[in-house]
């Protein structure tokens, strides 16, 4: 009966995990924080120098 229950509850997770996509709030694909992905935008050369600057500083507050 125990192991029923553990079974249940592992599944139950398991179909949580993959209806949310399992990101953590914060993080983006691969791990990955918003700042982190902008600075990757910014070097290769997707945004300029005043984009970068504005979306930085938007995510700062």
């Amino acid at each position: 009966m125990w192991l029923f229950w553990i079974l249940l509850i592992v599944v139950i997770a398991w179909a949580v995990k993959g209806f949310t996509g399992g990101n953590l709030p914060g993080v983006g694909q691969n791990g990955k924080t918003p700042l982190e992905i902008l600075e990757e935008r910014f070097a290769r050369g997707e945004i300029d120098q005043e984009e970068f600057e504005q979306k930085r500083k938007l995510l700062e507050r």
